[in-house]
C-alpha cells in the first residue's frame, strides 16, 4: 500500500513555544511524543485568498505533547522502540501522531538512530489512527518526526532551528513538510470567524457620591451602594495593581479627554497586574518542573 503523504503540519504558537522551551531549559538533550489528529481539508470555494488550495489537503495537526528528561526514553541505542512503553495508559488515550528529538549543536537533518526509531514506530499496528473526513477507510501510522537543534557555532543570541519530516515506509527515507503556525498568516482567518471582541475589565457602577446623611431611606441606599462599591473594587482589583474605583468615572464620558493620564496610568496598572500573574505562571512552572525531575529520578 502507498503511504499516505502530508501536505502540511500544523501546530499552534503556544505548543511550539512550549517545546521550545522545555529544550532549551533542559540541562541535556531531550525527546518526547507527539499527539495531534490527522484530517482531509477541502478546498474552500468562498475564500478570497489566493493562497487557498485547490485540492484536498492531508493535514497532521499537533495538538500536544510529552517530554522525557533525557534520550532513549522509550527506544534502546539502535532505535527499536520499547512497545510496553506506548501502551494506551502511557499515551494517556490520547492519538498518537509521531515524536520529536531536541539536540544541540547537530546538523538539522535525523540521524540513522532518529530514523529506526521512526520506522520501528510505523511497525506498531495498534498505534495507527484513523484519518478525519476521509471518503475512505484508511489508517495513520505515526510517521511524523519533528527535529529541534541549535546553531554548530556558537551564536551571539539563542537561536532554536526545527523542521518537520514525515517517514515514508516504502521508500525508507523522510520527506521534509511544511509546518504551518496557528494564528499566523491569512489561512488561519476562518479560526476568528465567530470572535466577539469583549473588554476585560468587569461592568462597573463606577459613580461614587456624597454620603451625607439626608433620611433613613437614602441612607439604606448609599449603603447598599458602597456595598457594590466595595464589590467593584476586588473586580477592578483582579485586572488592575492600585487603580481605584472612583477613578474610573472620571474616564468615562466626554470628560474623558482631560484624563489622558490617568488613562494610561489604567493601562499601566492592568500590565502590572499582568506582569505579576506572569511571574506566578513562570514559579509555578519551575517548581512543576523540578517535581518531573525528582519522579524520573526516583
Amino acid at each position: 500500500m502507498d503511504d499516505l503523504l502530508l501536505q502540511k503540519i500544523a501546530i499552534s504558537g503556544p505548543t511550539l513555544a512550549s517545546m521550545i522551551q522545555r529544550f532549551s531549559s533542559s540541562p541535556a538533550d531531550v525527546d518526547g511524543l507527539l499527539f495531534g489528529h490527522v484530517t482531509y481539508i477541502a478546498p474552500s470555494t468562498l475564500s478570497d485568498d489566493s493562497q487557498s488550495p485547490s485540492d484536498s489537503q492531508l493535514v497532521a495537526t499537533i495538538s500536544s505533547f510529552l517530554s522525557f528528561p533525557s534520550l532513549l526514553s522509550f527506544y534502546d541505542s539502535l532505535g527499536q522502540v520499547d512497545s510496553s512503553r506506548l501502551t494506551p495508559t502511557h499515551l494517556n488515550h490520547k492519538p498518537f501522531i509521531g515524536w520529536f528529538s531536541s539536540r544541540r549543536k547537530t546538523p538539522l537533518r535525523p540521524s540513522m538512530r532518529e530514523s529506526s526509531v521512526s520506522r520501528s514506530l510505523s511497525c506498531i499496528p495498534n498505534l495507527s489512527l484513523p484519518i478525519e473526513n476521509a471518503n475512505f477507510n484508511s489508517l495513520f501510522a505515526p510517521s511524523i518526526f519533528l527535529l529541534f537543534t541549535t546553531p554548530v557555532q556558537d551564536q551571539s543570541i539563542q537561536t532554536n532551528q526545527y523542521r518537520a519530516f514525515q517517514l515514508q515506509s516504502s521508500k525508507r527515507c523522510f520527506n521534509p513538510v511544511s509546518m504551518d503556525i496557528v494564528n499566523i498568516g491569512p489561512a488561519f482567518r476562518g479560526h476568528y470567524g465567530s470572535f466577539r471582541p469583549s473588554s476585560s475589565l468587569p461592568f462597573l457602577n463606577c459613580e461614587l457620591r456624597s454620603l451625607t446623611p439626608m433620611n433613613e431611606d437614602r441612607n439604606e441606599g448609599k449603603l447598599i451602594g458602597m456595598k457594590q462599591t466595595t464589590k467593584d473594587q476586588s473586580q477592578l482589583d483582579m485586572c488592575t495593581e492600585g487603580m481605584q474605583i472612583g477613578r474610573l468615572s472620571r474616564l468615562i464620558g466626554p470628560e474623558a479627554v482631560s484624563y489622558t493620564s490617568g488613562l494610561e496610568d489604567l493601562y499601566e496598572k492592568m500590565l502590572s497586574k499582568i506582569e505579576s500573574l506572569a511571574r506566578l505562571v513562570e514559579a509555578s512552572s519551575a517548581k512543576v518542573l523540578e517535581q518531573e525531575v525528582k519522579v524520573q529520578s526516583w
